[in-house]
């Protein structure tokens, strides 16, 4: 007899509500839930696999320890004793920060990964945090955090009401919205276009999203902050900067004009490979636009200036009065954000409180760049132990940070390694106790971080649509016993850790005036929670204490656990709003146009004005069915158009004697692969593609499936050394290639 069950998609940022159909325990099908308040029954071809993801045969099942220099199943117990003897041992030898910390992407889309690293790593006290936001979108943190105060600011575009829209490096209709939560942003944008309005897209391939804009721009990879520091030179030159409303809440616009003084769209236009005439005509429709949003994404992001162009596209925002209105870019407000606080000045945002012991890489958001992990395992320094420890969290740097081999050989060389995975994957291998967390089906799930980001405030929660398998652990109670064993604590009840979670908010809440229960007690309002474990106790807690929330009875119709429970297909909250001065918290209480760190920088993007590639140059690139290395074990997700080829344009396929389905070899700084060529014209001359998250070929995996077509690595083409300066994110597009033809 089957049943249906709701569930919110964890496959990707879109966050689509999903209906499962469950026959016994076991996943069977997947649909859109049409009741779903924000993603109203759009589903992807991932959603759609929801089920093969869920039940796929090589997930582990059990927790794997290291015997005898052999993985072999054991029980929870000997697991986790294993990893406090392995951690402790190591922190009480060498100091806290001789335990590395590597968190992966996944950990966004689960509400494990949501509520327990931050406790892990307050209790760890360990400087040596590295994450896939330093692959990733790192810069746009930094630049929020600099214009904002706030590096978790990030405005989104908001783009069911907006009049124009441009995109710079950005593929939604492959990536279904990144740093932008937009269930069915394909409809969005075809919406956009049946109400009259703009669509213009910048990128040096045709993508998918290409295709529908109005206007395509093939730049030149790595060159985004140039092309929008000309728009914004256009700007103050033609006297298009209005402000509007926000000019009483920004300070450093004379500044910003004599800083982009330099970029001219005639000085920018042979580095950028884009016409003058059309870089004014793109700031000139910009200002011209009833409403218009700037939207910039992992192609300007990993890139040489990514701090700069990520800065450049929020500029270009403010200097049109389209940050923070209806149709622009506007701040999503989560219902679990914390309680918010009374406008005005605050303790602003820093850079380089600490390095990276051997290339000394500044911090960024506490973290330092994932490129330098090998080093800090594999060399020695006068300046601190090396990392001796490892704790990777839904993590495979090998495969997503540059040059993979030598982080596998470094891998090899740790005293002790821990790795929460479900799969014993290129970097899981390495583990000596590798704990693996149950399938999606079996865990509940809320987005914490994509809410923030969202383009309609909302709120949703599923329970687990089948119960959890006898012998699996949640995945909640893996990360809290993590938690334990790595901070002198093993043994205690995993609830501890919410415990202490719960006691820590609540006391810090009654003490703050702007709060809802500023001056009552603690410990009556913690029993007051509802929930049937601690994590949902701490969820009904931040809801409570949100900006939607009840406030513990003083908002009779606010959120709570349990309201949100009787809503099983969601709350809508609203479309965005203006929220400034609200969400600063720079120390002015203003958005600071031109913090100093980026002014420091820009002298180093003025020299590049006279850069030219002599040859080749790579991007990435991704398909709708894959989401980084995750999916490439499961059938349905893989074959067709999602193939690991190298995309090259038909003049420079002749010019190398290369035809399509011919193997060819790349050569970078970090190394070289072999791949099949795809001749297309969809990418501009001088620029070759290749996708990330593949190279499934190294022995003692557990990824059947994907080793029958495992592709090639692109990040063995960098050696790491490639960063952009303000925010550490490793530079994956622009860089500098060579291409043989195979005989």
């Amino acid at each position: 007899m089957s049943r249906t069950a709701l569930r919110i998609c964890p496959l990707c940022e879109a966050t689509c509500g999903l209906t499962l159909t469950v026959e016994g325990t076991r996943v069977t099908g997947a649909r859109g839930d049409r009741d779903d308040v924000f993603s109203k029954g759009f589903i992807c071809p991932k959603g759609a696999s929801f089920g093969a993801v869920d039940g796929d045969p090589d997930r582990l099942r059990t927790p794997l320890v290291r015997r005898d220099g052999e993985l072999r199943e054991a029980t929870w117990a000997e697991a986790f004793d294993a990893v406090a003897d392995g951690l402790r041992g190591v922190v009480e030898r060498y100091g806290a920060n001789s335990v590395g910390v590597v968190l992966g992407n996944p950990n966004v889309h689960t509400v494990a990964g949501g509520l327990y690293p931050p406790v892990l790593l307050a209790g760890l006290g360990t400087r040596s945090v590295f994450t896939a936001s330093t692959v990733d979108q790192m810069p746009k943190h930094v630049s929020s955090g600099l214009l904002f105060g706030d590096a978790n600011a990030i405005p989104v575009p908001d783009l069911d009401h907006t009049d124009h829209l441009l995109l710079i490096g950005a593929n939604p209709l492959e990536s279904n919205g990144s740093l932008c939560t937009a269930p069915d942003f394909p409809g969005k944008l075809k919406a956009l276009k049946a109400r009259g309005g703009t669509l213009t897209v910048i990128d040096p391939r045709r993508t998918r999203t290409a295709k529908l804009a109005d206007r395509h721009i093939a730049i030149r990879p790595g060159t985004d902050a140039l092309l929008l520091a000309a728009m914004a030179y256009t700007l103050f030159e033609e006297d298009l900067v209005d402000l509007g409303e926000l000019a009483p809440h920004v300070m450093g616009v004379e500044e910003l004009r004599d800083a982009v003084r330099d970029f001219t769209p005639e000085a920018v236009t042979a580095a950028c490979d884009v016409e003058a005439s059309l870089i004014r005509t793109l700031a000139r429709e910009l200002a011209a636009a009833p409403t218009a949003a700037v939207y910039g994404r992992i192609g300007s992001c990993t890139v040489p200036y990514g701090t700069l162009g990520s800065w450049l596209v929020d500029v270009l925002n403010i200097l049109t009065g389209n940050l923070d209105r209806p149709g622009g870019a506007l701040f999503p407000q989560a219902a679990t954000d914390r309680t918010p606080r009374p406008a005005g000045p605050s303790h602003g945002f820093s850079l380089g409180r600490w390095h990276s012991r051997v290339s000394r890489h500044p911090e960024a958001k506490g973290e330092l760049p994932l490129s330098a992990l090998a080093e800090e395992i594999d060399t020695a320094t006068a300046e601190g132990e090396p990392i001796r420890a490892l704790i990777a969290v839904a993590a495979n740097p090998v495969l997503s940070a540059p040059d993979g081999d030598r982080l596998d050989k470094a891998l090899d060389g740790l005293d002790f390694m821990v790795s929460v995975d479900p799969y014993l994957n290129e970097t899981s291998r390495h583990a000596d106790v590798v704990l693996p967390p149950p399938p999606p089906s079996q865990s509940a799930h809320h987005d914490f971080a994509f809410n923030t980001l969202a383009v309609r405030n909302q709120v949703r929660y599923t329970r687990p649509a089948v119960p959890l398998e006898p012998g699996r652990m949640a995945e909640t109670e893996i990360l809290a016993r993590l938690t334990l064993a790595a901070t002198g604590m093993h043994g205690a009840d995993p609830s501890a850790v919410d415990d202490l979670v719960i006691g820590q908010t609540l006391g810090k809440a009654v003490k703050e005036p702007w709060s809802p229960v500023h001056g009552r007690d603690p410990k009556e309002l913690a029993a007051q929670l509802t929930g049937e474990n601690g994590p949902e106790r701490r969820i009904d807690m931040m809801l409570r204490l949100g900006p939607y929330g009840d406030g513990f009875g003083v908002r009779p119709d606010g959120l709570s656990l349990e309201k949100l429970l009787a809503h099983p297909h969601g709350i809508d909250l609203g479309p965005l709003r203006s929220r400034l001065p609200q969400p600063l918290k720079t120390r002015s209480g203003k958005v600071e146009l031109l913090p100093r760190p980026i002014a420091d920088d820009l002298p180093r993007l003025r020299r590049s004005l006279d850069e030219r590639p002599d040859g080749l140059v790579l991007v990435g690139r991704r398909h709708l069915r894959s989401n980084n290395s995750w999916m490439h074990n499961v059938p349905a997700l893989t074959g067709g158009s999602n193939r690991c080829t190298l995309h090259i344009h038909p003049e420079d396929a002749e010019r190398l004697g290369v035809r399509t389905a011919t193997e060819v070899r790349v050569k970078g700084a970090g190394g070289e692969v072999v791949v099949k060529a795809e001749v297309t014209d969809g990418i501009r001359r001088g620029v070759v593609s290749l996708p990330h998250g593949w190279g499934h070929d190294r022995p003692g995996t557990r990824l059947g499936h994907a080793a029958t077509d495992p592709g090639v690595n692109v990040n063995q083409l960098l050696d790491g050394s490639l960063l952009d300066p303000l925010s550490g994110n490793a530079v994956l597009n622009g860089v500098p290639i060579e291409i043989m033809a195979q005989l």
